[in-house]
């Protein structure tokens, strides 16, 4: 009995452990996403447009997604995403992306990589927590700069336009057949509890204190964007 108890106390310690090092590894995600976000913003002349951050549903960050391979390439990193709600951004909510490309790859490397969700179709395939991009939702490299072009096709065609960030070079990015699915592990390391996708985005959930630096970089940039119009 006594050697049962002891085992029980060690997997609970070994339980705790795990959970504090998701908490803490979900709140990095968070703070790096926020800063991703600032910095990209910080240079305009070769950063998202205005319009596009302005007219954006939802924004979604994936800090250091890892890209590497020779020939085949592969995509994999997990990222945070809020949506607009009538009472501002909503609390964020947790996805990982993998996927695979075709092209000449060489080495691995990190990258930062930004999504953003255009219209209600868009936002309604982020709500169901499982989709591939140019399948379920249309996707297509963003336009980069201070002004987007004359051209409105990026924003009448397109259900989410996805933006990467390597080395210092920001540019739209192509992530046709990429899978986004929910992170159960992180949702349940800031929230506590299994909740839905679908609740988080919508707004039906507060937002976690972990998660402010990462909502206050969503709303400087698109104040920065409305201010500079």
């Amino acid at each position: 009995m006594k050697k049962f108890m002891t085992l029980v106390a060690v997997l609970s310690l070994s339980s705790f452990g795990w959970a504090a090092s998701d908490r803490e590894a979900t709140t990095d995600r968070l703070d790096h996403a926020g800063a991703v976000l600032h910095e990209i913003m910080a240079a305009p002349d070769k950063g998202i447009p205005e319009e596009v951050i302005e007219h954006a549903k939802c924004i979604a960050v994936v800090p250091h997604m890892l890209k590497g391979g020779f020939v085949f390439g592969a995509e994999n990193g997990r990222g945070v995403a809020t949506c607009r709600t009538a009472s501002g951004w909503s609390a964020p909510a947790f996805f990982a992306i993998t996927g695979g490309s075709w092209g000449l790859q060489i080495g691995i490397e990190g990258v930062d990589l930004v999504m953003i969700i255009q219209n209600d179709k868009g936002m309604q395939q982020l709500l169901s927590s499982q989709f591939q991009l140019g399948a379920d939702a249309s996707a297509a490299a963003g336009p980069v700069g201070r002004h987007a072009s004359a051209n409105t096709d990026w924003k009448l065609e397109t259900e989410i336009l996805t933006y990467s960030r390597a080395k210092g070079a920001f540019a739209g990015l192509t992530l046709n057949g990429a899978s986004i699915r929910r992170d159960d592990d992180s949702t349940e390391a800031i929230y506590g509890h299994d909740i839905t996708t679908r609740r988080i985005l919508q707004g039906d959930i507060a937002v976690p204190a972990a998660a402010h630096a990462f909502l206050d970089a969503v709303r400087d940039a698109k104040a920065q964007a409305v201010a500079e119009k």
